[in-house]
Parts: C-alpha cells; structure tokens; sequence
C-alpha cells in the first residue's frame, strides 16, 4: 500500500500537467511508495486532454473529478479517495524536485503526531525569468517563505502548492471549504481552522517544488476582485481576524502616487541591508499595492460598503500568536 497520496487539481492548463507528472516517475524513493490522483475540475472545458496528459505512467495514477467547480471541491475529492495515510497536495504548476516525496515521507516518520503538517518550499522554476514583480510576491504576497524562522511555519503558511497532512487529521477539520471558498483563501482557512485542532506546520526546506508560472503586474491586477471577495468571506467566516490586504491597499491607496524607481533593484538588494534595501523596497511596496489596490478595493466595496475594522490583521495575528510564530496571510 501506499505511504502517500497525492492530489493535483487541475483546470487547464495540460502541458504544465504532464511536466508535474513526468517529476513524479523520477522520484528518489521505491516504486509503489506513492499514489497520484489527478483531480479535474468539474468546469474542465476538455476532460480527455486531462487524460492524454496523465498518459501511462511508472506509478499509480487515477483521474477523478471534482464535485463542484473550485479548488477546495477538487481537494477534497482528492483526500477522500486517497489510500494512503498522508496526504501531499501540490498544483498543476508545481514541478516536484527528485527528493519531495522521500522529504515529506522522512519528516512525518520523524514527527508522527496527528495534528503534525510539512510545508515544503515553493521557488519559482529554472526555466523561466524571474522578474522584480515576481520576486516581490515572495515576500508576504503570494507566499512568504524568506520570513520563517526556523522550521515552526504557523497556521497562516498553509500553502496548498507543497503540503502534506495526515489524512485522519484533515478529516477531523472538515476538509475544504468547498460552498463558501471554493478558490482563494481555501488553504488559508483550512490552516486557521486546523489551528483550532492542534495544527503544528512543519517547515521543510528540502521538500521542494519548483512554480512554473510567469505572472505579471496585468495577470494580478486581473484577480483582485476575486481576491477581495474570498477575503471579505474569510473575515466574516473567522470576525477574530480583520482584514490584511484590505488594509494594506487601503493604506497604499491614500499615499501620493508612487513612482517605484527602486524596485528593479530588489532582486539584487535583500530588504535588510541597511539605507538602500529598505529604500528600494519601499519604493517596490508603494508601486505594486499601488497598481494593485485600485481593483482590489473595488471588489472589496461591491460586498461591504463599510471596510472592517479590527486592532490585528491576520499576518500579525498569526505571527504573534504563540502557536504560530512567523505566520502570514497566504496570497491569492
């Protein structure tokens, strides 16, 4: 049997899929250790190149389909048909270093606890150009790996692109919310959720998978929206949170408009190093919750008039919270 089962939803895209599955065949751990289940959205326009994509493989593989359109739908039907006691989700996107597996496989023999998580590492892909934007989005947007210190992620990192969770405990926190997140936000409220039942998220720097997406200002400006609509629900879902891209769009929105002459430097420039690293990363801050915020905080306004108002945002929440040292929001 199996150790471990896992999940890839996917909507499109069908060359990316069949690159994730070609890592699999060359992973470093014995045949028959794990499972693939390939879980197409129920929306998929072409459900057979989903199939050509899966092809014949060296490993046990299987194509589902989601119950209903969205992400947290396709994760759950993935959990629940897995035979394995632990479970990897990870993306169509998502390109599985040789040692992923036999990572996640080490580091939940060593920590064997229920409530005990692995978040493995997401860096952006060899073959494609890294741009400023890019780069800025690892940094508290998209994900936030370069601030967690130690191996103690917290609740708020719960990234669904590299993590594995026992599956007794991810059905003893109710899967996915697949009715009110279906997509955006659904990792992050299964990790504040699986807090409340004990969640200990383990970060493993080994375990990693490699993102093989280019994205630009224009592609994020084009799910603001969304993105402040799964947040407007994620706060009146959790009201002991406040909102943390609201503010922080808000915030950026009411200062003069910036130029961002600095920000091509930050992927030179770590934001530590004294005068100029917070000069040119201000300057990246200011210019992209710029370009950004206008969308964002129209989305926000079509569901609630009034803005939320609260003492923490999440990221501080998280971050304080002794449970959960170093956590942030995760990004859309």
């Amino acid at each position: 049997m199996a150790e471990l089962s896992i999940v890839i939803s996917t909507l499109g895209n069908y060359p990316g899929l069949k690159r994730v599955l070609d890592r699999f065949a060359v992973q470093d751990t014995q045949p028959g250790t794990f499972e693939v289940l390939v879980v197409a959205d129920v929306a998929d326009p072409e459900p057979d190149a989903v199939d050509r994509a899966i092809g014949s493989r060296s490993y046990p593989v299987s194509r589902l389909t989601g119950t209903r359109p969205g992400l947290s739908a396709n994760r759950n039907t993935g959990w629940r048909a897995a035979k394995a006691p632990l479970v990897l989700f990870t993306d169509n996107d998502t390109l599985a270093e040789p040692q992923l597996v036999s990572e996640h496989l080490a580091w939940h023999s060593r920590h064997p606890d229920e409530e005990v998580a692995v978040l493995g590492h997401v860096r952006w892909a060899r073959d494609i150009r890294v741009t400023a934007f890019m780069h800025w989005l690892d940094y508290g947007m998209q994900f936030d790996y370069p601030n967690i210190k130690g191996i103690e992620a917290g609740w708020g990192r719960f990234y669904g692109a590299n993590v594995s969770v026992k599956r007794s405990f991810v059905e003893r926190v109710g899967g996915f919310d697949a009715e009110r997140l279906p997509y955006l936000y659904d990792d992050l409220d299964f990790g504040y959720r699986a807090d409340k039942h004990g969640l200990r998220l383990l970060y493993n720097r080994r375990a990693v998978v490699e993102h093989l997406r280019e994205m630009d200002v224009s592609y994020w400006r084009s799910r603001m929206r969304q993105s402040a609509h799964a947040e407007r629900e994620f706060v009146r879902l959790h009201p002991d949170v406040t909102p943390y891209f609201q503010r922080m769009f808000s915030a950026a929105a009411a200062l003069p408009p910036a130029q961002g002459r600095g920000r091509h430097l930050i992927r030179f420039i770590p934001r530590r190093v004294p005068w100029l690293g917070r000069v040119a990363w201000n300057s990246a801050d200011a210019y992209y919750q710029q370009a950004l915020a206008p969308e964002f905080l129209a989305g926000w306004e079509e569901d609630s008039p009034e803005p939320a108002e609260g003492p923490v945002a999440p990221y501080l929440l998280a971050r304080d919270a002794v449970s959960s040292p170093g956590a942030t929001l995760g990004g859309p």
